[in-house]
C-alpha cells in the first residue's frame, strides 16, 4: 500500500515538535493556512450553476427538443385554421364548327373562369367548405342572348364523419402533439434539475480534491521536515542509518503523491469547467471552491419521501405523458378501423346575368328578358333568388377490416410498451429514493465517525512521536501509523461531500420537492 497515508503522520509529527505531550485538532484545522495559499479562481457554487445552465450542452439540446415539440403542437393545431383559396383561368379559343346550331363557321369562345371560397376542418371531424365560382364567357354565336354572358354559383357544402370517433380520430395528431409538448417540457425541466445536481456534486467533489491536496502538500513538508529531524538525531547518535533510510523513503513517497493530488485537483476543476462551460482567469489554471458543504441534512421518513418522488419527478412525468400520447392514437385507430360512414350535404344559389342581345332565327327575331352586370349575377348568388341544397350519405366497408384492425392492434401494443416503461421507470426512480435516503440518513453519523478516526488516528501518531523520542520506536512503524492516518483522513474527506452529494440526488430524484416538502 502506498505511503499517501503518510499523509497527515507528519501533519502531526509537526505539531509535535520534537516534543511530546500534543492534543489532536480538529481535521480542518491544521490545513487553513494551506488551503488560503492555493492560487486559482474563487467559485461559489450558486456561480457555478447559473454558468452551468447558461453554458451546458445538455440544457440547450434539452430546449431545443422541448421547442420542437412546441412547434408540434402550433403546425397541428393549424390543421384547424380557416383557409381562404383563390383561383382564376382563360381561355381564349377558335374552334371550326360543323352544325347550324354553333352559331358561326368557327366559334370564336373567350371565357374567364374564378374560384374563391374559405375552407375549414372542425376538431370533431367536420369538413366545411364556401366557395363562390364565376364565369364570364364572350362568344360569336349567333345564338348567345348574353354577350358577354355572367355566370355566378355558390355553395356551402358539409361533410361529417358518423363512425370516426368526431374528435378522438380528427384531433389525434394535436392531441399526440400537446402530450409529447407536455412530455418535452417535464423534460427540459428536469433536465435544468439534472445539470444543477451535476454541477453540486462535482462542485462538492472539487472541494474534496482541494481538501486532499492541502493534506498532501502539509504531509510532504512534515516529511521534509522529520527527515532532517532524523538526520540530525542520527549524527548524535539517537537512530541508526536505517532511521534516516526510512525517513527519506517517506518523503520521497510523498513527493509522488502530491504530484498525484495535484493532478487529480486540477482534473476535477477542468470537469467542472466542461460543465459549466468556463475557464478559471487567465493565469490560473484552476477553480478554488469556495463554499463548505452542510454536515447536517433535514429528512423526512423514505415512504414521503419516495411518494414525493413518486408525484413530482418530472422525468415520470414525461414517461406518462408518453403514455397518454400513444394512447390517444390507439383511441383514434379503433374508431377508425369501422366502417366509414359520412354525411354529406349543401346549401347553394346560382344567377345569371350579361349582355342582352337579338338573336335571328328562321326569319324572326328572338329576345330574353334577363340581362345585367357581373355584379347582378353575383347579387342573385347571395340572394339566393335560383336556390339548391343537397344531403346524403357516403358509407366505405373495407372487406375484412384488415388495414384497420391491423393499425389498431400496432398502436395498442406501442401503449402497452409506454406503460412498461412507465413501470419500469417508476420502480428504479423508488429504488434510487430510498438508497440516496439510507446514504443521507446515516450522513451526520457517517461524519462523526470518520472524524473519530481522524482523531485517533492523530493520538497514535502522537504517541509514536513520543515513543520515537524515546527510542522505543522507529521511523518504520511511524510510517505505518501515518499511513492509517491518511486514509483516516481520506475517509475523513469523502464522508464530508459524500453527504451533499446524496442530499441534492434526492433534489434531483423529487424534481425540488425535497427539502422544502421536508419536515424539519
Amino acid at each position: 500500500m502506498k505511503l499517501r497515508a503518510a499523509l497527515l503522520i507528519t501533519t502531526v509529527i509537526a505539531a509535535t515538535h520534537i516534543s511530546g505531550a500534543q492534543t489532536p485538532a480538529n481535521p480542518d484545522s491544521a490545513l487553513r493556512s494551506i488551503l488560503s495559499e492555493i492560487k486559482g479562481t474563487t467559485l461559489t457554487l450558486q456561480q457555478a450553476i447559473e454558468y452551468g445552465l447558461k453554458n451546458a450542452t445538455s440544457v440547450r439540446i434539452a430546449e431545443a427538443a422541448y421547442l420542437a415539440s412546441e412547434g408540434s403542437v402550433r403546425r397541428e393545431a393549424g390543421m384547424f385554421d380557416p383557409e381562404l383559396f383563390f383561383s382564376i383561368s382563360h381561355l381564349d379559343q377558335q374552334q371550326p364548327t360543323a352544325s347550324f346550331f354553333a352559331g358561326a363557321p368557327i366559334l370564336v369562345t373567350q371565357q374567364t373562369n374564378s374560384q374563391t371560397g374559405l375552407r375549414m376542418d372542425l376538431p370533431i371531424g367536420t369538413q366545411l367548405q364556401l366557395t363562390l365560382n364565376t364565369v364570364k364567357l364572350n362568344t360569336n354565336s349567333q345564338f348567345a342572348f348574353l354577350d358577354p354572358e355572367y355566370d355566378a354559383f355558390g355553395s356551402l357544402s358539409l361533410r361529417q364523419p358518423l363512425l370516426g370517433g368526431f374528435a378522438a380520430s380528427a384531433r389525434k395528431q394535436l392531441t399526440q402533439s400537446e402530450r409529447q409538448f407536455e412530455g418535452a417540457k417535464a423534460r427540459y425541466d428536469q433536465q435544468v434539475l439534472a445539470t444543477s445536481t451535476q454541477i453540486e456534486q462535482t462542485y462538492w467533489d472539487l472541494h474534496a480534491a482541494e481538501r486532499d491536496y492541502a493534506v498532501q502538500k502539509l504531509t510532504r513538508d512534515r516529511a521534509d521536515a522529520f527527515l532532517n529531524e532524523t538526520e540530525l538525531r542520527a549524527k548524535t547518535g539517537l537512530v541508526g542509518p536505517n532511521q534516516v533510510a526510512n525517513a527519506r523513503t517517506l518523503l520521497a513517497e510523498q513527493e509522488l503523491q502530491i504530484l498525484e493530488r495535484d493532478e487529480q485537483f486540477d482534473h476535477q476543476s477542468d470537469q467542472l469547467a466542461s460543465l459549466i462551460g468556463m475557464r478559471p482567469e487567465p493565469g490560473l489554471t484552476r477553480f478554488i471552491p469556495t463554499d463548505e458543504p452542510q454536515s447536517d441534512y433535514p429528512f423526512d421518513s423514505v415512504d414521503v419521501l419516495v411518494d414525493h418522488a413518486a408525484k413530482n419527478n418530472l422525468d415520470l412525468q414525461a414517461a406518462q405523458k408518453d403514455v397518454d400520447a400513444a394512447r390517444s392514437l390507439a383511441n383514434a385507430a379503433g374508431w377508425e378501423a369501422l366502417p366509414s360512414v359520412n354525411l354529406l350535404g349543401s346549401l347553394g344559389s346560382n344567377g345569371v346575368a350579361g349582355n342582352n342581345q337579338p338573336v335571328v332565327f328562321n326569319g324572326g327575331v328572338l329576345r330574353i328578358e334577363r340581362s345585367g352586370s357581373f355584379s347582378d349575377a353575383v347579387h342573385q348568388v347571395f340572394r339566393r333568388d335560383y336556390p339548391n341544397w343537397s344531403v346524403g350519405v357516403e358509407i366505405n366497408i373495407p372487406i375484412g377490416l384488415r388495414s384497420g384492425l391491423g393499425e389498431k392492434e400496432r398502436l395498442e401494443a406501442n401503449v402497452l410498451g409506454a406503460e412498461q416503461r412507465y413501470i419500469e421507470q417508476s420502480r428504479s426512480l423508488e429504488d434510487r429514493v430510498r438508497a440516496t435516503y439510507r446514504e443521507l440518513s446515516h450522513g451526520k453519523s457517517r461524519l462523526n465517525a470518520a472524524r473519530q478516526g481522524v482523531e485517533a488516528a492523530q493520538e497514535q501518531v502522537r504517541i509514536g512521536m513520543i515513543e520515537f523520542h524515546n527510542g522505543r520506536s522507529t521511523a518504520f512503524e511511524l510510517v505505518r501509523l501515518g499511513e492509517d492516518l491518511a486514509i483516516a483522513q481520506q475517509r475523513y474527506s469523502a464522508a464530508l461531500v459524500r453527504t451533499a452529494k446524496a442530499a441534492a440526488t434526492l433534489k434531483l430524484l423529487t424534481s425540488g420537492a425535497y427539502p422544502s416538502t421536508t419536515n424539519h
